[in-house]
């Protein structure tokens, strides 16, 4: 039993001196950290102890900020250099890369397409576009015409007046509703296009393959509407002058009937109506400048005070910026102001109906006394 505890004791003594032999010996990562942390430190302690040398700055060392030249975000965006393509007379505007070519409005160019080359024409010179503007990857002119692409284009001509008749031919002996507005060939006669219009929709199968064997091509019918008909065709419109879409509009816009009502108008659908059936394009031109100013000119109707007293307008000119004013001590005399002079005054309808509904009830309390 004696012996035992002397081995318990040994083993606890050894136990002891191990953990403290160790705990005396840091391990070499901590000394690595313990090391790194101090450099830290010492370093912190420098810079705060470190004096700052305040230097006297001359008024000529200053740059005036406001002189210099600000570089606006716009300005980091890529620019490319363009040309404006027209393919027919009237028609949209494409972009394309000018690959070197000297070109000057009017200019007969050849250009690639995804269609393949087309004929057009310069319709404005070299400008720079923002890549934003444009659908990239940019198109470029391949050349500039000569006489023999000249002369293709002048046989392709002649080849939308054969199928022209053609196709009035053919219409007529499968029985189709289809009225023809215009012909479009590709330079390289890949393919013959057909414009017409329908009211409904036209079953054109048979049609297509017996163009096609008489062609040998190919041939696309295209159905469009009756103001992409008015500007293919071309015309004068009711202020005597050629259609402005056949002439200088590339892209249709949105017209309301909204716009007539807001610059005073007609609303008989035979005077604000086009060639074509529907409003007028023209009627989108002025739009905004009568916005703008009838937001500072008082509508009709409307209830302001004037210098000589309180009134309700009864015509109201927003281009010239003048009102027709009924004043209450004056009803019979109508006095023109100018929106300057006028202050709009709030309804008062709530007021109004409990007038109203006041003397309803005095009346019905004195009937029924």
């Amino acid at each position: 039993m004696e012996q035992k505890e002397t081995n318990e004791e040994q083993r606890k003594t050894r136990s002891k001196r191990r953990f403290h032999r160790h705990r005396g010996k840091p391990h070499k990562n901590r000394e690595k950290n313990e090391k790194a942390e101090a450099t830290q430190l010492k370093s912190l302690e420098e810079s705060n102890n470190e004096t700052v040398e305040h230097k006297e700055v001359s008024p000529e060392s200053l740059i005036d900020i406001s002189s210099q030249p600000q570089t606006d975000v716009s300005e980091s965006e890529s620019l490319y250099e363009t040309v404006g393509i027209r393919f027919r007379p009237a028609g949209k505007i494409y972009s394309f890369a000018p690959a070197g070519f000297e070109l000057n409005l009017g200019d007969e160019v050849i250009v690639e397409t995804s269609q393949g080359p087309e004929f057009g024409f310069v319709s404005s010179t070299r400008r720079m576009v923002k890549e934003k503007d444009l659908v990239l990857p940019l198109k470029k002119v391949l050349r500039k015409a000569d006489e023999k692409d000249k002369e293709r284009h002048e046989d392709n001509k002649a080849l939308e007046l054969r199928a022209r008749k053609t196709f009035l031919k053919k219409v007529t002996e499968h029985s189709l509703d289809m009225a023809l507005s215009d012909v479009e060939c590709a330079f390289d006669r890949s393919k013959i296009i057909f414009y017409f219009t329908s009211e409904g929709r036209v079953d054109f199968r048979e049609f297509v393959k017996d163009m096609a064997s008489v062609f040998k091509t190919r041939i696309e019918l295209r159905q469009i509407g009756v103001r992409d008909e008015a500007k293919q065709l071309g015309g004068l419109g009711i202020c005597g002058r050629p259609l402005c879409c056949a002439s200088f509009l590339e892209d249709f816009q949105q017209v309301s009937i909204k716009m007539a009502k807001e610059q005073n108008l007609s609303l008989n659908p035979t005077k604000i109506s086009g060639t074509c059936g529907r409003l007028m394009c023209c009627l989108r031109y002025e739009n905004d400048v009568y916005v703008e100013a009838a937001k500072r000119c008082p509508k009709a109707d409307s209830i302001v005070m004037t210098p000589k007293g309180k009134g309700v307008v009864t015509e109201a000119n927003i281009l010239c910026g003048k009102c027709k004013v009924k004043l209450d001590s004056e009803p019979d005399n109508l006095i023109v102001y100018s929106a300057e002079e006028l202050k709009i005054l709030p309804k008062q309808k709530n007021n109004q109906n409990n007038s109203s509904n006041a003397l309803n009830s005095e009346e019905n309390m004195g009937e029924n006394q």
